[in-house]
């Protein structure tokens, strides 16, 4: 199987974040699918950094599926590096190539095909997105095969979307937001699948000025949660964070899709 990531970080939102040694979004997200299956292969492209590559349709239609990865950007900022990637996920969403977005990558997908995302009122969800529940439509929805019909999932954002992009169902949700949705070709989540304590611990360090500035923490809070995440206690969190087959489910859950259709 072979697979497109697509890094959704301009320079100046990755430098802010390589400053405490995160492992490169794609190289992690690569790492995380590998750990599923090891005999995927991987490429990865850069459109909010390589503002002037460009690139034939055949390249796109070469790979089995592509993967959104998150992002800091807000798609509602408009910005060339912004831009770039909203031209690029419109021509894709034209041709025969089957997407998995993540976070960014869900948001953009809603954007270009006709929904909206906008700063949600409630504030940002980070760390950990609890009580995420599967409607009718996800019960029955190839993304959560096996999966529980209330879970927990590691998150990172601002933003959520407020009108469905056309053609589309949403498949869960949580108190904050839309937590994932699918088309005919696109399967995405708000949370992120790939995430794991110690990369979200690392995001939360990252940011941890933000979010004091934010209140959505003490500093003892921040503090503590940053080690905790570091070492975490399996009875301290829920099955659906701790194991990681359950975690990874929808990737795993994507995956065979692209085999079977």
């Amino acid at each position: 199987m072979n697979l497109l990531i697509v890094n959704g970080y301009d320079k100046n939102g990755w430098a802010k974040l390589a400053k405490y040694k995160l492992q490169p979004i794609c190289e992690f997200y690569r790492d995380q699918l590998k750990f599923i299956n090891p005999k995927i292969k991987t490429n990865f492209i850069y459109p909010s950094m390589d503002l002037k590559k460009v690139y034939d349709d055949s390249f796109f239609l070469s790979f089995d599926g592509i993967v959104w990865t998150g992002s800091s950007l807000n798609i509602y900022d408009n910005t060339k590096e912004i831009k770039n990637q909203i031209s690029l996920m419109k021509k894709l969403s034209q041709l025969p190539v089957k997407m998995f977005g993540s976070c960014w990558g869900m948001q953009l997908y809603s954007v270009c095909n006709g929904g909206m995302v906008s700063k949600n009122i409630k504030g940002r969800e980070i760390g950990i997105a609890y009580n995420i529940t599967l409607n009718n439509d996800g019960v029955k929805h190839p993304l959560y095969h096996k999966k529980p019909k209330i879970f927990d999932a590691f998150a990172s954002h601002l933003d959520h979307i407020t009108t469905l992009p056309k053609k589309s169902k949403v498949l869960s949700d949580n108190h904050y937001s839309i937590q994932a949705l699918s088309s005919s070709r696109f399967w995405g989540t708000q949370y992120h699948p790939e995430f794991n304590f110690k990369y979200t611990g690392q995001i939360m360090n990252a940011r941890k000025k933000i979010l004091l500035n934010e209140k959505l923490f003490s500093k003892n809070q921040i503090e503590q949660l940053i080690k905790d995440f570091k070492k975490p206690k399996p009875n301290s969190y829920s099955k659906s964070l701790y194991n990681f087959k359950l975690r990874t489910l929808e990737l795993a859950n994507w995956m065979k899709w692209l085999k079977t259709n």
